[in-house]
C-alpha cells in the first residue's frame, strides 16, 4: 500500500470500495496484493480505511 498525493495523481481510477471515479488530483491509496501485482486497484482512503466495514457490492 503507498498514498498517492494531489499532486502525484494525474489519471482517472475507479474506486473499488466506492465505484467512484477517483479523479485528477485527489489523493488516495494504491494498494498492490504482494502475490498478484497485476491486481493493483487505486481506492479513496476513507474507503480503504472502512473496507472491512462495507456491505459487499457489485
Amino acid at each position: 500500500m503507498r498514498r498517492v498525493q494531489p499532486y502525484e495523481a494525474t489519471k482517472t481510477y475507479l474506486c473499488p470500495g466506492c465505484h467512484q471515479d477517483i479523479t485528477p488530483g485527489t489523493g488516495h491509496v494504491v494498494v498492490v496484493p504482494l502475490d498478484a501485482p497485476d491486481l493493483r486497484r487505486h481506492w479513496h482512503h476513507p474507503c480503504w480505511e472502512h473496507r472491512d466495514r462495507r456491505r459487499p457490492t457489485r
